[in-house]
C-alpha cells in the first residue's frame, strides 16, 4: 500500500506513461531492423522499453544475429534518431495519454514537486510539443545520465535535484526496467500499463486518470 500523503515529489517517465511516443519508437526500430534485414516484432518492442538507445541497438543486432564496427553503430543510431524525430514532428497535446494533463494538474494544486525521469534524449522537445514542461521541477533525462534503467541514476538524480530524499518520492513507470530501478533507488513506484508485463511495482493502474484522486 502506498500512504499518498507522504508522497513529497513524483517522477514521471515519459514514453508511455505520459505521452504516446511508444509508436514512434516502435515505427522508428522496425525501419531500421527492417533494412539489416531483420522483422522487428511488438514483442522486441516490449522488450526495449525504458532502454537506452545504444543498448536497444545492441539487442537487435544481437537478435538479427550481427556485428557492426562502432562507426557503423553510430550511424544506425543517427538513423533511427532522425526517423524518430520526424516522426515526432506531429506531436501535439492530443497525444497525452489519458490522465496525464489531470494529474501533473492536480500535485501542482498539492504543492507536490514534480520531476521527468526518462531515458529518452530526446524529452525536452516532446514536453514542448505536449505543452506540459511547465509542469516540471526538474528534467532528468538520457543526456543527463550515464547509466540506463534498471541502475537507479536516473531517479536518485531526480531526487536529488528536487532536493527530496528517495523514500518520500513516487516513481511512475511502464517499463519493468524502470520499475526495477525505482525498487534499487529505496523509492516507492507505481507500474502503468497492463500487470502481465510488470512485476514487483506497489501498485499497478491502467493509466494516470486513476490517480488523480489519490493526492
Amino acid at each position: 500500500m502506498i500512504n499518498y500523503t507522504t508522497v513529497k515529489a513524483v517522477i514521471f517517465d515519459l514514453d508511455g506513461v505520459l505521452v504516446d511516443t511508444a509508436i514512434y519508437h516502435f515505427q522508428a526500430w522496425s525501419r531500421l531492423a527492417a533494412q539489416l534485414g531483420y522483422s522487428f516484432s511488438l514483442d522486441d518492442n516490449e522488450q526495449l522499453k525504458g532502454v537506452s538507445r545504444v543498448e536497444s541497438l545492441e539487442l537487435i543486432l544481437k537478435w538479427a544475429g550481427l556485428e557492426k564496427s562502432e562507426q557503423e553503430k553510430a550511424q544506425l543510431l543517427q538513423q533511427k534518431n532522425q526517423w524518430y524525430l520526424e516522426l515526432i514532428e506531429q506531436l501535439s497535446p492530443a497525444q497525452l495519454l489519458p490522465g496525464s494533463l489531470a494529474l501533473l494538474q492536480r500535485l501542482r494544486e498539492k504543492d507536490i514537486l514534480i520531476a521527468l525521469g526518462s531515458a529518452s534524449k530526446n524529452a525536452l522537445s516532446i514536453l514542448q510539443k505536449t505543452e506540459i514542461v511547465g509542469y516540471f521541477d526538474a528534467l532528468i533525462d538520457g543526456n543527463a545520465v550515464q547509466a540506463s534503467k534498471p541502475d537507479p541514476e536516473v531517479f536518485l538524480k531526480g531526487s536529488e535535484a528536487l532536493t527530496i530524499q528517495p523514500r518520500y518520492c513516487l516513481v511512475l513507470e511502464d517499463a519493468q526496467a524502470g520499475i526495477d530501478a525505482a525498487k534499487a533507488a529505496q523509492m516507492r513506484v507505481i507500474g502503468v500499463g497492463k500487470p502481465e508485463n510488470l512485476t514487483g511495482a506497489d501498485a499497478l493502474v491502467e493509466d494516470l486518470s486513476e490517480l488523480v484522486d489519490r493526492f
